[in-house]
């Protein structure tokens, strides 16, 4: 990866601490009137960032920007990325590359050692009363059992879901924690992993 500038290592270190105070990214104009600079002069070094692979920008949306951290930077500063999965495609494994849809750096200090994990948005409002939220990152540590209780993403019928599992005597149910939702009965769930933590973007 090419080297950045002074003024461009002063614009993404800039653009992360918003990030950290606000949970979510400035916009042109924030940067332009930190640095005193005009609103092209802002996107322009927006721009460089994003050819150098720095950051990544949602177009002409506002507060889109994403920063990208390399491996170096993450292993440094204790954050480990976990890699985001959009929803699995019927017939094709979820944890396959073609899924991949970034990375989230997460903190080690909120992980379990020698564990995998990996992350998917959540969609829908099944699990409002556990607290999860449609747009939601769920962080999933990955494994393929589960205690009665726990909220599991598990694979029905080609279909990833996220609900609460118990065992009966013949069969899994999947609760969904929204009374709108019966629940799932089968006898063919594959149990891919245990959530681990919500991550949850604020702002517009």
């Amino acid at each position: 990866m090419r080297d950045l500038t002074q003024r461009q290592q002063e614009v993404l270190a800039f653009i992360v601490e918003f990030i950290a105070r606000h949970t979510y990214p400035p916009t042109i104009r924030e940067l332009a009137d930190h640095f005193s600079i005009s609103v092209k002069g802002a996107y322009d070094h927006v721009d460089a960032l994003r050819k150098k692979g720095r950051l990544k920008n949602g177009g002409k949306r506002s507060r889109t920007m994403e920063v990208i951290h390399t491996e170096e930077e993450a292993q440094r500063d204790g954050f480990i990325n976990i890699p985001i999965l959009g929803t699995v495609a019927a017939g094709r494994p979820i944890l396959s590359e073609e899924n991949y849809e970034g990375a989230l750096p997460v903190h080690n200090s909120l992980l379990k050692p020698r564990t995998n994990y990996f992350i998917l948005k959540v969609r829908g409002d099944s699990m409002v009363q556990a607290g999860i939220m449609d747009g939601d990152l769920a962080i999933i540590e990955k494994r393929e059992n589960a205690q009665n209780g726990e909220i599991i993403v598990a694979v029905v019928d080609e279909a990833v879901t996220l609900k609460r599992f118990f065992k009966e005597s013949s069969r899994i149910k999947l609760q969904a924690e929204n009374p709108s939702y019966s629940p799932i009965y089968s006898q063919d769930v594959r149990v891919i992993g245990k959530l681990a933590g919500i991550y949850r973007a604020c702002g517009v």
